[in-house]
């Protein structure tokens, strides 16, 4: 057997190297260590959930309602944030985030009743041309929406003697107001 290189070697089966196979181009050399440097951490400084970082990642929450993209815009993974917010289970951190989906559930819920309120334009042609604009309304949206409407109510507050009852769930301004600038946790002074 001609010398190889010895990941060449153990790449090829003893039956291919009668073959000629041996003599195969071996795998890319394993990357420099600078390679797989981790990119570095924001200018904010370390790579840690700061107050201007939650808050970044929950208005991004609010507009986006992608997690993965939320943290990706404060240079953070998805994994860490669901990590945070599990560590902060209950508080305003964890309250936040439930409210910035409603944000996006309701501005949904919103557009929904609007089209069964209102239907939608439907444009009819006629030889290439526009002859007749009508609407069209959608029954099944409008049960859909009947049946879900206990769902689409305001929640009741929690716990009245905690701080957290000052806050109604989907009072995003306001949460995200107590994450910039209150505690980290309902209680502590």
């Amino acid at each position: 057997m001609s010398s190889t290189h010895p990941a060449a070697v153990r790449l090829v089966p003893a039956a291919a190297s009668s073959t000629g196979l041996a003599d195969a181009p071996s795998l890319p050399a394993r990357p420099r260590d600078s390679d797989c440097d981790p990119l570095p951490p924001p200018e904010d400084g370390p790579a840690r959930w700061s107050r201007a970082k939650q808050v970044a990642f929950l208005q991004h929450l609010a507009a986006s309602h992608s997690v993965a993209a939320a943290a990706r815009s404060v240079g953070m993974s998805r994994q860490s944030a669901y990590r945070l917010r599990a560590r902060l289970k209950g508080q305003p951190f964890d309250q936040a985030w439930a409210a910035a989906f409603d944000c996006a559930f309701n501005a949904l819920a919103h557009a929904a009743m609007e089209r069964a309120i209102h239907g939608v334009e439907q444009p009819y042609f006629h030889n290439g041309e526009l002859v007749h604009v009508g609407r069209r309304y959608d029954e099944r949206l409008t049960l859909g929406l009947l049946r879900m409407r206990a769902d689409m109510l305001p929640l009741e507050l929690g716990d009245p003697v905690s701080d957290a009852s000052a806050y109604a769930p989907g009072d995003f301004p306001a949460l995200i107001d107590r994450v910039a600038r209150g505690t980290e946790r309902w209680g502590d002074a």
